[in-house]
């Protein structure tokens, strides 16, 4: 009696210490503290290393890798009765196309335990954890038929480990139940199964304890009972009700809690080990940032993880949601049970991974909220809600399609991802992460998936016979971050400071120009004054009528308001479009729109007194019809070579127009899209060489400008940098994308030689198309060599394999697949924030044309429209231009001009640097970032002193002729009066000598 009371005491004396010292639901502020986290900076990449004394390990399971399913007196496992006698087995399968869909030889790990062991030495890795097979050691389940062979294996496995250095973590409890236990008790579904797990522990910590640190005792009890004894989607593939499905949870605690005492009792005193228990989890995210939202996310974690964790972690009993909801299906701990449960856990062993959700239908509660994949605030919320644990994360990885072989990127990246992840929470959220573990070493039989996905970070043929181990881009990568101990700082990712040359062209660019007049501009009497200097807005002048007079540049409010704006911003060019179909609706110079004329020259000679140089190109592909006067669209647009002659003649009104004005002309914005047919191609080519002569001839010696043409140059990374096949498709698509216009014009003046010998390879049925739009030599020499300088618009960069992970999103034609980082920085329209992509496309220029002049007439990206505080597109800005100087003062880029893409959200919404609402527009902070880089001409360095570029008179023939009408005439008129006075002073002056002579005689 005395020593039951005391048991009370020290039970409410320890519980009372639990309240004080734990909020059950303190991880509930985990959501709001993210989401109130500093955005973009906290997004992006962490480049830092891990604690001294990290663990990295890689896992298995026994029923996944083994094989030998009955060899060496092997007992049945529920998994090998669930395979054999359920949808998931065909005994008519064809073995030579596919293997049985069981684990009767797996990848064959009982027979191939050096493919393993060698694995593991490539990895480097310092931990290995793997599942003992129940029924291989006690083949009906019960300690009395003791399998010496099993015994063996694991022996064998645990000595060569130590051998190698590498730590043997030990999960007793993988799924694979002896299936004479499951017919004999019903498995889990009875507590008498308890004593039995305990026995059978008791053994392995005996025969293995001495070198074996770390123990699992089950993993994924979660999975366990709902899937093995509720849904059936798992063996033993029980479809029970939910009390069965409480019941095993229940007795799955229970188990786990006795050989946690067991172990801290009889062996940890001697073998200094620590026991803990794997539970998976999901993360879900709140649709809305409101307190029912995180409540709802709150008990979708708990009835998953807390059902397992609480008990266990913090106070030997479910969490209060389950009780309060489940309160007639949920078992009850008595007293005696919750001081048995609680605090029997030496770390947080955490599985993470779609083996838990992410491809099962209805497999969590998820209370109408939104899963995610984010390990970072699933470790903080963990941290959080359980008084800070060691965590041991013990299984975490994504997956690869059947057809993957060695050098599939996208398990690559997401293991990627969830490093990174790990790393933030250790850095930046305090989280006491201990270890991380990549699932799994090698592909395996996945469950209730099969051999429909790998997992492996080696690749196994499974119809070959020596089950060769094979490493795979994730398994190198892998092996890379164990080696570095995380992700060191790189001295490239370092921003610098520094200038760009004198006379550097900063710009911004619209894609669309509002240049047409308002009609009531030119009927209205009455007289507007612009205020530039407060509410930019035209105000009316009371009182004052003016008579009608014909409209002149001066009339023209948003050409005024616009340049107003772009002289705010400091720019120094101003990048737009000219509208072929509107200048020339039929396509025939002899019509012309003298009205849309007479409002683009306005446009630029504003520009010109603002002292802007503006930068046209003459057609982009935009629009209905391509940006092409509907007739020549119509008539086979580009495809048709009369296109070409017509683009001459249109682009010589534009000379003679608009010359004076602009000394930066594209005679091309961006025609290189992916859609584009080889006889369009050639027939551009022509027309940008024909243009670019009829310039250099008739044109440059008056105007003094420049042309070339612009091509759309996003960078195109392997997306695994040490993998041949990677290297290769990244660098045929660089030549289809950008190649097929730069190297006739740039280069050697025919299409790389990577397109021809890639179509001839793959006997491309677009290959008659390719030589339809093949040039003969004069056409190779008329094409060569027609720019000033290599002008390219850079938005983002995107990563390419060759290998087909997905058909709906596969090129077959240049057979690739395009996938995203996922551990980049990336807008609300999901474009990728790469800056080091824009350096190594300058650099690739460079490298295959030599040292010539490079503007960048676009780059940008989107952000919300709605926020003037766009920290997405600052970030992006000076990051970009960062990259930009380092391609001139590192790399020896001839850089001459950056221009930003966009100037305002009228034209194109999402990616101004003004926003634009109600015929208003109201700067950015994006726009401040770039003025300031503007001003200094790059990044200066504060601690030297400021280098200013002296101002030079930009001249512009013609410029002030035309700009300055009525000061001319006020000055012709009085040169003029001072011609005559000076011809009527010498008239009389000669006049009066003459008389003066007469008087005298």
């Amino acid at each position: 009696m005395l020593a039951a009371t005391w048991s009370l005491f020290l039970f409410a004396f320890c519980s009372t210490i639990c309240i004080l010292t734990a909020d059950p639901d303190a991880g509930k502020g985990v959501w709001k503290r993210f989401a109130e986290l500093p955005r973009p900076e906290d997004d992006l990449f962490l480049y830092d290393t891990f604690p001294d004394g990290f663990m990295w390990s890689v896992g298995t399971a026994a029923y996944q890798i083994e094989g030998a399913w009955d060899g060496d007196s092997k007992g049945q496992s529920i998994w090998d009765n669930f395979t054999h006698g359920s949808s998931l087995w065909n005994s008519s399968t064809n073995t030579t196309t596919s293997p049985p869909v069981t684990g009767d030889v797996a990848s064959d790990s009982y027979n191939n335990l050096e493919g393993d062991l060698l694995a593991l030495q490539i990895l480097g890795v310092t931990h290995y954890r793997f599942s003992i097979s129940w029924p291989r050691i006690f083949p009906n389940g019960s300690v009395t038929s003791l399998n010496e062979a099993g015994v063996g294996y694991y022996s064998k496995l645990i000595q060569k480990l130590k051998q190698a250095g590498v730590e043997p973590v030990v999960t007793l409890y993988h799924w694979d139940l002896p299936q004479t236990l499951q017919d004999a008790f019903g498995g889990w579904t009875s507590e008498s199964i308890v004593e039995i797990f305990k026995d059978y522990a008791e053994f392995c910590f005996r025969v293995f304890g001495e070198s074996v640190k770390f123990w699992i005792t089950i993993d994924n009890p979660y999975a366990i009972a709902r899937h093995g004894y509720y849904t059936g989607k798992l063996a033993p593939g029980v479809r029970g009700d939910q009390g069965t499905l409480y019941r095993v949870g229940h007795n799955l605690i229970k188990a786990h809690a006795a050989v946690w005492h067991l172990y801290n009792e009889t062996f940890r005193q001697h073998q200094g080990g620590q026991v803990s228990i794997a539970l998976g989890t999901h993360w879900i995210k709140p649709k809305h940032m409101t307190d029912q939202d995180i409540r709802a996310c709150q008990y979708s974690l708990n009835f998953v993880l807390g059902w397992f964790a609480k008990p266990i972690f913090v106070d030997g009993d479910y969490p209060a949601c389950m009780r309060d909801n489940l309160s007639y299906l949920l078992p009850v701990f008595n007293e005696s049970d919750k001081m048995s449960v609680r605090d029997t856990a030496d770390f947080f062993a955490l599985s993470f991974g779609p083996v838990l959700s992410f491809q099962k239908p209805d497999i969590i509660p998820k209370f109408k909220q939104s899963e995610s994949i984010n390990l970072r605030q699933a470790l903080s919320w963990i941290s959080a809600e359980y008084n800070s644990p060691k965590i041991y994360i013990v299984e975490n990885g994504w997956y690869a399609s059947s057809n993957t072989k060695t050098e599939g990127a996208k398990d690559m990246h997401y293991l990627k991802q969830f490093i990174t992840e790990t790393l933030k929470a250790i850095k930046k959220d305090n989280v006491n992460v201990i270890g991380y573990t990549a699932w799994s070493l090698i592909d395996g039989f996945e469950w209730d998936r099969g051999y429909n996905i790998r997992r492996g970070l080696f690749y196994v043929d499974f119809l070959s016979q020596d089950k060769k181990r094979v490493a795979k881009s994730s398994a190198y990568f892998y092996k890379d971050v164990i080696q570095k101990n995380g992700f060191p700082p790189l001295p490239e990712n370092e921003p610098i400071t520094g200038t760009f040359q004198c006379k550097f062209a900063w710009g911004t660019t619209a894609n669309d120009l509002q240049v047409k007049a308002i009609p009531s501009q030119f009927t209205d009497p009455n007289i507007y004054i612009w205020d530039i200097h407060h509410t930019q807005k035209l105000i009316k002048v009371e009182g004052m009528i003016a008579p009608r007079h014909i409209r002149n540049c001066a009339d023209y409010g948003s050409i005024l308001q616009q340049v107003s704006l772009l002289r705010e911003m400091h720019v120094t060019h101003f990048y737009f479009p000219l509208t072929w179909s509107f200048m020339v609706p039929t396509g025939n110079i002899s019509q012309l729109n003298t009205t849309m004329i007479h409002d683009y020259s306005c446009f630029v000679s504003e520009l010109a007194r603002a002292n802007i140089t503006p930068a046209v190109s003459l057609w982009q592909p935009t629009g209905q019809n391509m940006g092409l006067p509907s007739v020549l669209h119509h008539h086979g647009g580009w495809n048709n070579e009369s296109t070409v002659k017509a683009f001459v003649d249109y682009a010589r009104v534009c000379f003679k127009v608009f010359g004076n004005y602009v000394k930066l002309w594209i005679t091309m914005n961006e025609p290189n899209v992916e859609t584009l047919r080889y006889v369009a191609g050639r027939n551009l080519l022509k027309a940008h060489a024909s243009v670019w002569h009829m310039y250099n001839q008739e044109f440059r010696k008056t105007q003094n400008g420049q042309i070339s043409i612009a091509l759309l140059a996003n960078w195109i990374e392997p997306a695994y940098h040490m993998s041949r096949s990677h290297i290769e498709t990244a660098n045929r698509v660089l030549e289809f994308n950008i190649g097929w216009f730069a190297e006739p014009i740039f280069g050697s003046g025919n299409y790389p030689s990577t397109m021809w010998d890639w179509l001839h390879q793959t006997n491309n049925k677009h290959l008659l198309n390719f030589y339809s739009g093949y040039f003969p030599e004069k056409d190779k020499e008329f094409i060569r060599g027609s720019f000033d300088f290599f002008a390219l618009s850079h938005y983002s960069t995107v990563l390419v394999s060759q290998e087909m992970e997905n058909d709906k999103v596969y090129d077959s034609y240049l057979q690739k697949h395009q996938m995203n980082d996922i551990t980049w920085l990336t807008s609300p329209n999901k474009s990728a924030v790469v800056p080091w992509g824009l350096r190594k496309m300058l650099k690739w220029v460079k490298s295959r044309y030599g040292d010539i002049p490079i503007y960048i007439m676009a780059t940008g990206i989107d952000d919300d429209q709605k926020q003037l505080d766009d920290k997405i597109r600052s970030y992006y800005i000076q990051s970009y231009v960062n990259e930009a100087l380092k391609a001139y003062k590192l790399d020896r880029v001839d850089v001459r001009g950056y221009f930003v893409y966009s100037f305002s959200d009228k034209a194109d919404p999402s990616y101004g640097l003004y926003s634009y609402a109600a015929n208003e527009y109201v700067p950015k902070r994006s726009l401040q970032y770039y003025k300031k880089i503007i001003d200094s001409n790059g990044f200066l360095d504060p601690d030297t002193a400021i280098r200013e570029c002296p101002e030079e008179y930009v001249s512009c023939p013609g410029c002030f002729f035309q700009t300055r009408k009525s000061l001319l005439a006020f000055i012709a008129f009085i040169c003029f009066a001072f011609v005559v006075t000076v011809i009527l002073v010498i008239y009389y002056s000669r006049k009066g000598k003459k008389n003066y002579s007469v008087y005298r005689l």
